[in-house]
């Protein structure tokens, strides 16, 4: 499959955007509504007119109409076709390149299979719960066998927990078909899990591209550092292996225990949000949970951030308003904390 190359495109809001997808590469593009991820995936699709270069291989592709550029879009809202069942909305595409008949439903088969709806071959997009029509939406968008695939916040209509078995299920297929892949989100759970790399992009400009633990460890600009929620970072002093697929790191005086996959820990991060603060020792284990003292409060409209000491470290809480103005925190007050296990990030040792 063909790498993605954007050199100094403009349009709308994007100006001189320079962005690279490796050959297979799932690369993820996250940044607040209104950054340009919409724009790029159209430009890449050749759905708009831009200024700039757009190379698949090497090769540009700027004046190669949109439906011949062999590029797969899944769109935000689906845009199944009502009067069509599955089969006719998969098959669309394929029939509009007036393939071969027998082409077509050895391709309808293949992709019913991939996707596992064989069951709803005869069924109306009406009648398809959320998850289905995602299948469905990306089935047709496989269909034609394209080279690159856009997707553009495909799993945003979705609640969490079918959210986040079809984003797993999602990378495993793409991956299995080894086809390039951009993919827009504004879920950073959603964008770790699913990507290869992610690349930011904040008022049509890339801030930054690298790996998940890298924008999450290693921000390069103050943009990065304010989306990704200026996570708390934290040196490992020693670990100690607990077993179970659990170990503990020291952290400045904080016994932190986290996944053990083998490898030896460098960093721990934590984002304020999601790190629990209560003015009463909680109730359950003590896993994971920590006592310290408050050093600084700001307060704005809708959240307050809360600096807690906590051994040599000061960690950073967000609370609601409404929850911090019912605490009733004061500086120098003793609170109680608890670091969500499933929230903690790591870096290992270089």
């Amino acid at each position: 499959m063909p790498s993605i190359e954007l050199k100094k495109v403009s349009k709308y809001i994007c100006h001189n955007v320079n962005l690279k997808v490796q050959d297979s590469e799932l690369l993820v593009l996250v940044g607040p509504t209104g950054a340009g991820k919409t724009t790029l995936l159209n430009i890449i699709a050749g759905l708009t007119d831009y200024q700039g270069s757009v190379l698949f291989d090497g090769i540009q592709v700027d004046e190669i109409p949109a439906n011949r550029r062999e590029v797969g879009y899944l769109f935000q809202d689906l845009a199944l076709f009502p009067h069509f069942d599955v089969e006719s909305n998969i098959v669309y595409g394929l029939k509009a390149q007036r393939n071969y008949p027998k082409d077509v439903e050895e391709r309808l088969d293949e992709l019913l299979g991939l996707m596992k709806i064989e069951h709803l071959k005869r069924r109306y997009p009406k009648s398809l719960s959320g998850g289905e029509k995602q299948r469905v939406a990306l089935a047709r968008a496989l269909a034609p066998s394209p080279k690159v695939l856009l997707l553009d916040e495909p799993l945003s209509s979705l609640d969490p927990g079918i959210s986040k078995y079809l984003r797993m299920e999602l990378r495993q297929i793409l991956k299995s078909l080894g086809i390039t892949t951009l993919f827009v989100t504004h879920d950073l759970i959603e964008a770790e899990e699913i990507a290869d790399r992610m690349a930011l992009i904040h008022e049509g400009k890339i801030e930054q591209v690298g790996a998940p633990k890298e924008l999450f460890f290693s921000p390069k600009s103050e943009k990065t550092l304010e989306f990704f929620g200026m996570p708390n970072i934290l040196d490992c002093d020693y670990s100690n292996i607990l077993g179970q697929g659990l170990i503990e790191v020291g952290c400045g005086g904080m016994p932190i225990v986290l996944p053990f996959e083998g490898n030896t820990l460098k960093k721990v991060a934590i984002f304020p949000r999601d790190i629990h603060v209560s003015a009463n020792k909680p109730p359950g284990p003590e896993l994971n949970r920590f006592k310290g003292i408050v050093s600084e409060i700001e307060s704005s409209d809708f959240i307050a951030r809360v600096k807690v000491k906590v051994g040599s470290n000061i960690l950073l809480a967000e609370l609601p308003q409404e929850v911090f103005k019912e605490m009733d925190l004061r500086v120098g007050q003793e609170v109680f904390l608890i670091l969500k296990l499933r929230r903690l990030r790591y870096a290992e040792v270089e």
